[in-house]
């Protein structure tokens, strides 16, 4: 008799199990146009303005100090053999299709001590000339959309061979047009820069001496903002550099910089979204049948609940830009193997004779899913008595055209006082 409960109880619990199981039978699907590619506002602030950086893979996070280190690490500032000195660069940007769009910026740095100095800098992104007409006799209204970012820096020297900087910045974009809605305001916000640099002393080895260099970036920390009144909240192109080099000193006279550095966006991947139906599976195929409209009793399917464009994996976006830092380094969908895809990498080598004369190159990688920016760059540089005149091409080494792509890039640096402070 003991048995005979024990088998009905068996028989009962397997019935309520597998009723239990038809109830929570889930389909899902995927949206088609899900895109694993991390997109932020204010994208201008992450493109290299300088042909130097340029000619070495969009790197600079741990090269040499130079006039432009205030895009990159403005803890470099601290090691300048210059008193002062002001960088001006220009770059023209998509040049296939239009000439009136550039990304122009100036810097200025001033070295106040032997410990500290002071920084700033400008950028400005022109979207070019516009033309808005309503039909074809209408001369039309000329508007030019832009966006630019002004920002100051502090660095202190805390030991001989490292460095730190605080950098605080108001980026404000003005693409939305008041011609064509008169609700429209440019949107602003507001931005800050951590970094840091080592410089080591001046090692011999058996062939020639050597100097590491280190840098780190967090860039970009500040809230969300809207380009309008009623638009979404975007995050800002919070990233992460970090970058190591080592200079081979041949002689007096010539010496090999090679460098390496990593990127990523301490932004929120965005999730796979998707369609989840549950419901009973009467006919045991494991797909939700719709029920025909001529004869809905011709179908088995029960349903429970449909919810459409739902988080199917990863986390939702819609968190503060700190709590995004956090998220950025767990929340892809694709699980570890997807983070380390999001970091982007570059390597550049200049190699320069009497520091009046660079020859640089650069290579720089970007994961196929999440932009699939690769290509290859050149550059030279030449210095005469107080101006340094640097150039810059770039070619495309993937299947998605760069907007950059067989660019000259051309900047100008101007140094006082130089060689008043001896680092080496």
């Amino acid at each position: 008799m003991n048995m005979k409960k024990y088998i009905l109880s068996l028989i009962a619990i397997a019935t309520i199990n597998l009723t239990f199981a038809q109830v929570e039978t889930t389909q899902i699907t995927r949206n088609s146009f899900d895109s694993r590619v991390i997109t932020t506002g204010l994208p201008f602030m992450l493109i290299a303005p300088d042909a130097r950086s340029a000619s070495l893979g969009d790197m600079g996070v741990a090269t040499s100090v130079d006039g432009f280190s205030q895009q990159y690490n403005p803890a470099k500032y601290a090691f300048s053999e210059a008193k002062q000195g002001v960088s001006l660069s220009y770059t023209p940007y998509l040049t296939r299709l239009v000439n009136d769009i550039s990304l122009s910026y100036v810097t200025y740095f001033n070295r106040i001590n032997e410990y500290s100095s002071f920084s700033a800098g400008l950028k400005y992104f022109s979207l070019g000339e516009i033309v808005l007409t309503q039909d074809a006799n209408d001369p039309g209204v000329a508007v030019k959309p832009n966006e630019f970012a002004i920002d100051a820096a502090y660095s202190l020297r805390l030991s001989d061979q490292f460095a730190m900087a605080v950098a605080l910045r108001y980026m404000r974009s003005a693409l939305r047009i008041d011609t064509v809605d008169p609700n429209a305001s440019p949107g602003s916000t507001f931005g800050a820069d951590i970094t840091g640099y080592y410089q080591s002393e001046e090692e011999a080895y058996n062939d020639f001496n050597g100097r590491w260099r280190l840098g780190f970036a967090v860039q970009n920390l500040g809230p969300r903002f809207k380009y309008d009144d009623g638009g979404q909240e975007v995050f800002q192109p919070t990233n992460l550099r970090l970058g190591a080099g080592f200079d081979f000193i041949f002689d007096q006279y010539s010496k090999l910089a090679v460098t390496a550095e990593v990127s990523k966006y301490l932004v929120p991947t965005p999730p796979i979204m998707g369609d989840r139906i549950t419901f009973i599976d009467g006919n045991d195929n494991g797909v939700y049948d719709e029920p025909d409209a001529n004869n809905p009793q011709s179908n088995d399917d029960e349903l429970i609940e449909s919810e459409t464009n739902v988080i199917i994996e990863g986390q939702s976006t819609d968190v503060s830009f700190l709590s995004g830092v956090f998220q950025s380094f767990g929340d892809a969908p694709g699980g570890f193997s997807e983070e380390l895809r999001e970091f982007t990498w570059a390597l550049g080598a200049e190699y320069t004779y009497q520091e009046n004369f660079a020859f640089r190159a650069g290579y720089f990688n970007e994961a196929d899913d999440k932009g699939a920016r690769k290509f290859f760059a050149l550059g030279a540089g030449f210095k005469y008595t107080t101006i340094n005149v640097d150039l810059s091409y770039l070619f495309s080494a993937s299947k998605i055209q760069s907007p950059l792509e067989n660019t000259l890039r051309f900047s100008l640096t101007f140094n006082f006082g130089s060689g008043e402070y001896d680092e080496y």
